[in-house]
């Protein structure tokens, strides 16, 4: 892959790689406040269970924990390839960032605000938009009334609404974007979409960004690391369109749901075994494959062993 010179890389591996210093915290400052419409002063980019990485996340996904000023919290989440249960997983991760605050014995009331935030290029569900808010309110089912918080609930918790204590949920759906800038959450989403910011874009941390992110920048570790990133997200990409297309029709001539499941981890199956051979062509070791893999030393091997590679 041949990058044009002043070209920008992806924001999913930029937060992986560049973005977790505080000299770099105003690109990201510039995003959530943007998207929340509040001022975003990170202060911590936090390492919990909720951001690591596992063996069962074998696809590519970016999560950031951070805290800022006010000690929320903020999940950034970023998923190029279809998921059927994504939702839950949503839930999950919000759900993991809640419960990791508290100690045994501990007060509820030191529970923080989690904002879970999800960058996704892929459909998610059948909606008009390409930006979503998920809030929890509690309605009345007779009267139809929101629940309010009294006076001195309001003191205690410093919040004036019952939805401000609970997870708060952001879906930026990014292939759905009409590449028609109309705002200044607009143009992070057409920079998140195409790896691309217009001279003429302002929005808050875009010009960092767009100082910070070239790949020209990149040591040549970094650029053959960005180089393999790229080619094997598109890779994946690829190989789960065409297996979740696969399955679809699969299920429907079937008449069971398990066609699309079927299809969709056969696409799995195969795009890791695909990555393991072209990394291992491309000059990486074993280890180094089953390090970003996250697949078992075993697995590799016997893997390579089958093609001929070991």
């Amino acid at each position: 892959m041949m990058m044009k010179k002043g070209s920008l890389i992806r924001f999913d591996w930029a937060i992986k790689r560049l973005l977790r210093n505080k000299a770099d915290y105003t690109v990201l400052e510039g995003f959530l406040s943007v998207l929340l419409n509040d001022d975003i002063k990170i202060i911590n980019i936090k390492e919990s269970e909720s951001n690591q990485e596992h063996a069962d996340d074998k696809f590519n996904r970016v999560d950031m924990l951070a805290e800022d000023s006010r000690g929320e919290l903020l999940i950034i989440e970023m998923q190029n390839n279809s998921e059927v249960d994504y939702l839950l997983r949503m839930l999950y991760g919000a759900s993991k960032a809640v419960t990791e605050q508290l100690k045994k014995g501990d007060r509820y009331g030191k529970i923080c605000k989690v904002y879970h935030i999800n960058i996704i290029y892929f459909r998610l569900g059948d909606g008009e938009d390409y930006v979503y808010r998920g809030i929890t309110d509690f309605r009345g089912i007779h009267r139809n009334n929101v629940l309010q918080l009294t006076d001195e609930q309001k003191q205690f918790f410093v919040r004036e609404h019952v939805e401000e204590l609970f997870p708060e949920y952001y879906i930026l759906c990014v292939s759905d974007f009409n590449n028609v800038a109309k705002d200044s959450l607009d143009e992070w989403i057409y920079y998140l979409r195409n790896t691309d910011i217009p001279d003429n874009f302002t929005a808050p941390g875009l010009k960092e960004a767009r100082e910070q992110l070239l790949y020209d920048y990149l040591s040549e570790e970094e650029k053959q690391a960005y180089d393999h990133h790229v080619n094997q997200t598109r890779y994946e990409q690829n190989l789960l369109d065409d297996s979740y297309y696969s399955g679809r029709s699969h299920g429907k001539a079937e008449g069971h749901a398990e066609g699309l499941a079927e299809g969709l981890e056969k696409g799995r199956t195969e795009t890791l075994e695909r990555i393991v051979i072209d990394s291992k062509n491309s000059g990486f070791s074993v280890e180094q494959i089953q390090s970003f893999t996250k697949l078992d030393l075993e697995q590799v091997i016997g893997i390579l062993k089958r093609q001929g590679l070991l």
